[in-house]
């Protein structure tokens, strides 16, 4: 009870700035009408849906991030965390009560882009629901990651170290050009990320390929959870500090 009184909080506190997360959600699915518009004006499929819709889907996850970390950090910055201390919970509560109201949020995400995508001439099949289940570990390690970082910045450091990571999981997830064209070395270190296996699980997912989509899904869960693991000791030691 203690932890969805928590996570009520917090999904208020979300919803007190509608115009951002409002932008968050907003903005890849002008970016995939765009493109999809410009591919129409010229007469040549350079973004392919199927290919290009996941990779939208996991970059308006990154905003997600940013909405996490700002919220974690910006309870630290007000003292809001120093009053919550006196509650019994732990650290884990604690992150899972950030963590809960973030997940419907980064889900309707990806419920928007694939029916945009749909609209734009995505077929529409079991392969729609088969990516989303795919995606579910997928943005709780983008939520975990949020958390890690507002547990250990500023709420000012917070929105510049996410600007750029929502730039690193454009570049390096694969949704603007086909990670093949680079070498083994680069390819190895693209691939130890979690950005192109979540792009890989999205999309082997998308066309019906469950057990291509399974080893994907696998590495990104477990990046999520080591995510969450370092988060929850992170915020431990902050208790333990403030």
């Amino acid at each position: 009870m203690r932890l969805a009184a928590f996570a009520a909080r917090n999904r208020k506190e979300l919803l007190r700035d509608p115009f951002s997360w409002a932008f968050g959600v907003g903005l890849p699915l002008v970016l995939l009408i765009i493109i999809s518009g410009l591919q129409r004006a010229i007469g040549q499929e350079i973004f392919r849906i199927e290919l290009f819709a996941p990779g939208i889907a996991i970059f308006g996850f990154s905003f997600i991030t940013l909405f996490s970390g700002m919220l974690i950090a910006k309870d630290r910055a007000n003292a809001f965390i120093l009053r919550v201390f006196a509650s019994p919970m732990t650290a884990a509560d604690y992150i899972a009560g950030y963590a809960v109201p973030l997940l419907p949020l980064g889900f309707l995400q990806a419920v928007l882009c694939f029916s945009t995508a749909a609209a734009l001439g995505l077929r529409v099949d079991a392969g729609i629901l088969l990516a989303l289940a795919a995606l579910l570990p997928v943005i709780l390690l983008f939520i975990a990651l949020g958390l890690l970082l507002g547990g250990l910045l500023s709420d000012t450091a917070v929105g510049g170290v996410t600007s750029l990571l929502i730039q690193v999981v454009a570049f390096t997830s694969g949704m603007w050009f086909d990670l093949s064209l680079f070498g083994p070395t680069v390819r190895g270190i693209l691939y130890a990320l979690p950005f192109a296996h979540a792009l890989d699980a999205a999309r082997a997912a998308l066309a019906g390929d469950v057990s291509g989509a399974l080893p994907h899904v696998a590495w990104c869960t477990g990046y999520a959870v080591v995510l969450f693991g370092l988060a929850i000791w992170v915020f431990r030691r902050r208790m333990r500090g403030e």
